[in-house]
């Protein structure tokens, strides 16, 4: 066997992909952060680097000399090689892959790599190059040897490592069967990632993702597929495509008004992102304790506006899906998600810049997980937020984190350090994640009874959503005794739906007029033996709440959709909107549009229910047969929905948006951002304006307001330092002292 890996050309090709394994493994397990966890994800992450690699390994067997062969074989080695050693230095600069447009764009890797390469660099990236390493040493040492015996007539000598070169013909039909089974190994590692997570390319959710489950090479293989794609697209949009969307988004839009015109102008911005939290939570009750008793009593105060008709609209980008529509008033994409497939590259006109262009507004994210998710990384980047500040700004000990982030009361307790430096007025958005499939929380942290079902999902949803709720006391609590409620509207909403319709037949039986009055009158009482279609659709409203002083509250009864916040919040801010791309409409607009767009094309208006063709009536939750009169109504309807997300599609698969620039804005650049120095950039900010600095912090007398949060969270029950201090890996830019790199986000 040995002899055979010696002296024949498919020994010497597995020779190198068993290198090529080496190191990419080795890259996996210490330089980047893949989250891999269980056994089946370590059988994965072990075998996805053979597939692809021997695939293009397997094309030098296709060359008929032997010397070119090896020649072939070897480039390709060092190719792949080489793009293992690439991907580790970028991912220790920005914790993120090298896209195929980075790549493309040869001057942004030469600034963004090229000046700071040797200072990436440290020892153990030797075990990349040991090989070519020990070649060219043993070259390098023949060399000179060789010039000694060149000098006196002897012949040449030169290494040959124990190796020999096949002369042989190749077998007949052995490059074709070598194809075979890479191919064939590769789709064994595409099927148990199909199992373990599935609609792993649709939904694309993170870079991080398809290198664990797929490996390096497929991940560039995709990306590369995707640009090509994007590309070609892109190629064929044209100006004459942007006027279509404007003639629409203007003849669509519709006034704000003018009660709440401008009501929260100069206020900050605080939006709460409450992940996969449903309407029907809100009332709920589990053995007569209510699943939300604050955002009960919220709701009814009279500073609070809420709508309880309000519906999601995300596909299958989910969470990324909601982010997108509330930030840009535009849809997701049809398939996949718009900020994974084209979040990098896109121009948007996002909430972010409009608000800092318009009205001097300061922006930031707090999320306690991966930058890299949703490709959260560069999207922020492309929307005009000045800050990010992602999981490298938290504390992650094992028991603070959840799947996707750090736990709820921690979330808000340690971004306090963060808001409190913000320059004000500020728009900032906090992502929660303890709410979040599969609904995993310890009886230390939530003592909530289960509910009576034997579906462990739902009994662990009412759980996690009463600790979100307490923990979103626990931060109103901090917004009034610091005194940053008074001069901030604060918005909640839910994403998207937490349990899905597969589950809605077992949750049927908890949603009765004695638990929840009001999710049982929308589903007509529906039990599990008759709950259908109509039933899940109504389960898809999510809350919209906004609440500040002095704001007319009461509970709003408007249909509307997430599509339709970002011009409601601009109104309410007092900025007008009439020339910016949006297809949603102002939820306070006496104009407003009630027909809800579902990314499937089915719809919902105050009146009925539109699935699959197939029209409910709201009111009894049956199936109607309509008047020819009441069917052509359905049929525009049907019509203008289907306008709206085709619209949509083009607008961002065209990228159209670099086409139209609305007057007095400024195209972001996102080449300018660098989230990993956002403490730093926003204290040097603090400190340059000195005594004009409208940061909370300043407005203290220098004095933090940390002190001002409380909480019962037990993993900061004896050491509360992680509220006040700053994680060892950005410590050191709390003195705002900026570390200037070049990005290279495109």
């Amino acid at each position: 066997m040995i002899n055979r890996l010696r002296t024949t050309r498919l020994g010497f090709l597995i020779i190198l992909l068993i290198l090529l394994w080496a190191k990419t493994e080795f890259a996996y397990y210490v330089d980047f952060t893949l989250g891999t966890s269980g056994l089946l994800q370590q059988i994965i992450q072990l075998i996805n680097p053979l597939g692809l690699s021997a695939l293009f390994l397997s094309l030098a067997l296709y060359v008929k000399k032997a010397r070119p062969a090896y020649i072939t074989a070897i480039v390709i080695y060092l190719l792949m090689t080489v793009l293992v050693f690439v991907n580790v230095l970028y991912y220790r600069e920005f914790t993120d892959f090298m896209s195929v447009q980075t790549m493309l764009g040869v001057s942004k890797v030469t600034q963004g790599l090229g000046t700071s390469t040797i200072n990436m660099m440290i020892p153990r990236d030797l075990v990349y190059w040991f090989d070519v390493v020990l070649v060219l040493l043993a070259y390098l040492g023949y060399g000179i040897r060789n010039v000694w015996r060149y000098i006196h007539h002897e012949s040449l000598v030169w290494p040959h490592f124990g190796l020999k070169v096949d002369t042989k013909p190749v077998t007949y039909h052995l490059p074709q069967a070598v194809s075979l089974v890479a191919v064939a190994c590769f789709g064994v590692t595409m099927a148990i990632s199909e199992l373990n997570r599935p609609q792993l390319l649709t939904r694309n959710f993170d870079h991080n993702y398809t290198v664990k489950y797929l490996g390096l090479v497929p991940f560039t293989a995709y990306d590369g597929f995707q640009t090509a794609r994007n590309s070609q697209v892109r190629a064929s949009a044209d100006s004459a495509d942007m006027d279509k969307i404007l003639q629409y988004t203007r003849s669509h839009y519709a006034a704000p008004n003018v009660s709440y015109y401008g009501t929260a102008k100069g206020k900050n911005v605080i939006i709460i992102h409450m992940e996969s939290f449903q309407q029907f939570l809100i009332g709920q009750k589990v053995d007569g304790q209510e699943v939300t008793p604050f955002l009960n009593s919220l709701i009814k105060q009279k500073d609070t506006l809420s709508f309880d008709n309000f519906y999601h609209q995300v596909g299958n980008g989910k969470t990324s899906d909601a982010e997108n529509m509330l930030e840009t008033s535009t849809f997701g994409l049809s398939s996949g998600s718009l900020f994974t497939a084209l979040g990098t590259d896109n121009t948007f006109q996002g909430a972010p810049s409009l608000l800092q262009q318009y009205a001097g507004y300061t922006s930031a994210v707090f999320h306690g997980g991966l930058g890299t998710f949703w490709n959260r990384n560069n999207v922020y980047k492309s929307l005009g937020y000045n800050y990010f500040f992602d999981g490298n700004f938290y504390n992650h000990d094992a028991d603070t984190r959840t799947a996707y982030g750090i736990k709820d009361k921690l979330m808000f307790g340690e971004s306090i350090k963060y808001m409190e430096h913000l320059q004000q007025p500020f728009y900032a958005k906090v992502i929660t994640t303890t709410n979040h499939y599969p609904f995993f929380i310890t009886d230390e942290d939530s003592d909530f009874p289960e509910a009576n079902t034997d579906d462990a999902y739902i009994k662990g949803y009412f759980r996690t959503a009463h600790y979100l709720d307490q923990a979103l006391s626990e931060f109103f609590a901090y917004l009034k005794t610091s005194g940053l409620e008074k001069n901030s509207i604060v918005m909640l909403y839910g994403d998207h739906f937490g349990l899905s319709d597969d589950r809605n037949k077992d949750l049927a039986s908890l949603l009765t007029p004695d638990s929840n009055p009001t999710a049982a009158k929308l589903t007509n009482d529906a039990t599990p033996d008759d709950w259908n279609a109509f039933d899940n659709a109504q389960l898809q409203r999510v809350p919209l709440i906004f609440h500040m002083p002095g704001l007319k509250g009461g509970v709003n009864h408007t249909y509307g959709g997430e599509i339709d916040v970002l011009p409601t919040l601009l109104h309410l801010l007092g900025v007008k909107s009439n020339n910016f791309v949006q297809f949603g409409t102002d939820l306070l607009s006496p104009q407003h549009d009630t027909t809800i767009a579902f990314r499937n094309h089915d719809f919902v208006t105050p009146r009925y229910t539109v699935l699959s063709g197939v029209v409910y009536d709201n009111k009894t939750g049956q199936i109607v047969k309509l008047s020819a009169a009441d069917q052509a109504t359905i049929d525009a309807k049907q019509q203008h929905v289907n306008q709206e997300l085709s619209l949509s599609d083009t607008l961002a698969n065209k990228n159209l948006l670099r086409f139209y620039v609305p007057k007095g804005y400024t195209p972001v650049n996102p080449d300018q951002a660098d989230f990993s120095q956002s403490l730093a950039q926003m204290m040097h900010v603090e400190q340059e304006a000195g005594k004009k600095s409208t940061s909370l912090f300043s407005k203290n007398h220098d004095q933090s307001t940390v002190s001002d949060f409380s909480t019962d969270a037990p993993e900061v029950a004896n050491d509360p330092s992680a509220l006040t201090t700053y994680p060892d890996k950005v410590a050191g830019q709390a003195n705002g002292d900026v570390k200037r790199t070049t990005q290279s986000s495109k």
